[in-house]
């Protein structure tokens, strides 16, 4: 029987200078995301070219933030079942969203580039295998409709 899950946010937007939207300069975008029982709040606004605050993450980052998060985390768990030892993991992802005439957009790609520390360097071809593993088991990237690549870097 499939399962289902639900998440649950808050998004208050904190961009009201004193006059609401009554002009589309008139207002801040920014906004925070929160939910119950968490203890990091995520300020958020628009991407700056959009008239967004740049210290602020926009929904833009939080996507690609969500595919590198999804795939670390399956990859983390196919090398504890496969009994490789990992010992420190990061990435830099990357995302290009093209704009339209029309001010929509959409992603037409990301890459993940993660760069494994593995505690024996002889396990490091088996790594490739579960990257692509975990590209075809992360929710995240199986919901999207642009290429999710991973150009990996694997030492010990």
């Amino acid at each position: 029987m499939a399962r289902e899950h639900r998440y649950q946010l808050a998004l208050k937007w904190t961009g009201n200078r004193g006059t609401g939207t009554s002009g589309y300069r008139d207002y801040g975008r920014d906004h925070e995301i929160s939910a119950e029982g968490k203890v990091t709040l995520i300020q958020g606004s628009s991407d700056p070219g959009f008239r967004g605050d740049a210290s602020r993450y926009s929904p833009e980052d939080l996507l690609v933030a969500s595919l590198s998060t999804c795939h670390m985390l399956w990859f983390l768990h196919l090398c504890a079942d496969a009994g490789i030892i990992v010992m420190a993991y990061s990435d830099t992802p990357t995302g290009t969203m093209a704009e339209n005439a029309d001010g929509s957009g959409h992603f037409t790609n990301v890459t993940l580039r993660p760069r494994v520390m593995l505690a024996d360097k002889s396990r490091a071809a088996e790594t490739a295998a579960l990257h692509e593993k975990a590209h075809h088991l992360c929710f995240i990237a199986r919901s999207v409709n642009f290429p999710v690549e991973h150009e990996a870097d694997v030492e010990a």
